[in-house]
């Protein structure tokens, strides 16, 4: 494991109480480019970030966002953090998959509390 895992941010989740009205927001007044919806959810790219409008899935998530840290090999990442002492609240596990890539998201929360994860988009065979 690299001593640099954590690459970049990869996408960053805004919380929102509309998410139509949000996607409106985003792609009309801010001008991003929407990349994909699904019923309940609308992603966009600013500048090669991913961001994630949803409502929240918790309630301790309602007033945050979140961020996550793309990396290669999502096992390895974890297990690697694990030993520095990371907790993870939820360890590996596919979240989506569509014709391109599986979507896998481990999720940790830093000294602070802060909701944090880690994403790895695996390329399908």
């Amino acid at each position: 494991m690299t001593e640099n895992m954590l690459t970049a941010i990869g996408q960053i989740a805004i919380a929102v109480t509309d998410v139509e009205r949000a996607t409106a927001f985003y792609r009309d007044v801010l001008g991003l480019k929407l990349l994909f919806q699904f019923p309940g959810m609308a992603f966009f790219d600013c500048g090669g970030v991913r961001l994630y409008l949803t409502r929240p899935e918790k309630p301790e998530f309602a007033q945050t966002s979140i961020l996550y840290y793309r990396v290669a090999e999502i096992e390895e990442a974890a297990r690697a953090l694990e030993a520095r002492g990371v907790r993870f609240v939820e360890g590996p596990r596919r979240v989506h998959q569509d014709e391109r890539h599986e979507l896998w998201l481990a999720s940790f929360q830093d000294s602070e509390g802060n909701h944090c994860a880690l994403m790895s988009e695996v390329p399908r065979a």
